[in-house]
This record gives C-alpha cells, sequence and structure tokens, in this order.
C-alpha cells in the first residue's frame, strides 16, 4: 500500500474531527504478517455522545459522529471491484479480523478517550475501491463482508468526494501533501466541487453518489 493511499484515509478521518494513529511505519512483503500489522489505522472519536445508534455498514461523512472508535485495514486495489469471487479467493481482505489481531484491541486503545472503559465498542472498517453495482452480487459481496465480520465499509470514491468539498482552493495545506496536491488541482478547475449547484432537474453529485452506492 502506498502512503498516499493511506493518506487519503488519514485526511479523510481528521477531517472529520477523529484522532488517528498508525498502528506501524513500515510495509511487510517477505513474511506473514503479526496481529498488530494486520491493522492499518486506528482512529477514535472525542465528539462521540454515549446512547447514539449505531453507524450503518456503508459509512459516509454524515455517519461518522455514531463511530466511537474503531481499526481500519486499506485494500487500495484501485482497478479491482470487490466481487463475491475476490472476497472468497483473497483471504488476505480480512487479516485484520483473525483473533489474533481482535485480542490486542484492547491494548490498542487502553490509553485513548473517550470510552478507553472496559467493553467499549470498536467498529471493524474495510476501506476499499468499490462494490459490484448489479445484483445479486452486490448483496452477495455485502453478505460475505459481514459474515466475516467487516461491521463497515469506506469506498475511496466518498471519502475524495468529502475530502475535494472540504478543501478551500485559498487555502495552503503546506502540512499535508494529500491535501495540497488536491487544493492545487481544485485551483487550476482539474476537479470541481461536487456540491456545485446543477441544472434544474439533476440532483448534486454527491447524493447522488449516495444513492448509486446505497442502491
Amino acid at each position: 500500500m502506498s502512503a498516499i493511499d493511506e493518506g487519503i484515509v488519514r485526511e479523510y478521518f481528521e477531517q472529520n474531527g477523529f484522532f488517528v494513529r498508525q498502528a506501524r511505519k513500515y510495509s511487510v512483503t517477505a513474511r506473514k504478517k503479526t496481529g498488530e500489522e494486520e491493522i492499518d489505522l486506528l482512529v477514535s472519536n472525542p465528539a462521540w455522545l454515549r446512547g447514539g445508534r449505531e453507524p450503518d455498514f456503508f459509512l459516509f461523512a454524515s455517519e461518522l459522529p455514531f463511530i466511537q472508535r474503531a481499526v481500519v485495514s486499506v485494500k487500495p486495489w484501485h482497478t479491482n471491484v470487490f466481487t463475491p469471487n475476490i472476497l472468497k479467493s483473497s483471504p488476505e481482505i480480512f487479516g485484520f479480523l483473525e483473533q489474533n489481531v481482535l485480542k490486542q484491541m484492547p491494548r490498542f486503545f487502553e490509553a485513548d478517550a473517550p470510552g478507553n472503559e472496559a467493553g467499549a465498542r470498536v467498529t471493524k472498517i474495510l476501506v476499499l475501491p468499490a462494490l459490484p453495482t448489479a445484483e445479486p452480487f452486490r448483496s452477495q459481496s455485502v453478505a460475505l463482508l459481514k459474515e466475516r465480520g467487516v461491521d463497515a465499509i469506506i469506498s475511496f470514491r466518498a471519502m475524495l468526494t468529502d475530502l475535494i468539498d472540504k478543501i478551500e482552493s485559498n487555502q495552503n495545506y503546506s502540512k499535508s501533501d494529500t491535501l495540497q496536491v488536491m487544493r492545487i488541482l481544485k485551483n487550476y478547475d482539474l476537479i470541481k466541487d461536487t456540491q456545485l449547484e446543477l441544472p434544474v432537474g439533476r440532483e448534486p453529485t454527491a447524493r447522488k453518489l449516495r444513492a448509486e452506492i446505497l442502491k
């Protein structure tokens, strides 16, 4: 996984008010990953309020307030759609859900706030490029993900849409290469706000994107 892929995910959570911690600073290629190495990011929400509902399986920015804390696995296979066949033939997708990983979760978050009490919920999030759009393959992929223990998914398209909307072209994001590149592209009209008003009869792109992902 490249730094830019993880950077997009980090910026997405930070821009939405989360504390983000990287579980490791190195790549593993020549051996099987240990439990700790299967997790890419750890996130916690300082604004989480007790008593709220559980987040939806398909995560958008509007669902993030309902997450207390989470472990995040990033699979930037940008040329792939996570079909049932890919999910069945790629066990590495679910490495962060193995028991040797899950049993370490209390240690990962023992110093975090809020919610460091025993039994606090940890959401298991998978970041992926896309799911199938046609049925029954879409429903089958969702069922497989849930059966393996995934609590929620986020698509790269949803994250990039949210970040593009938040970036101001007249701001200098010198402390973030990811945001700075997006800001430069936006400044030169190479990418545009997804919330720009469209002709009558057409809905904003972000709303349309959510409808397409959920349908």
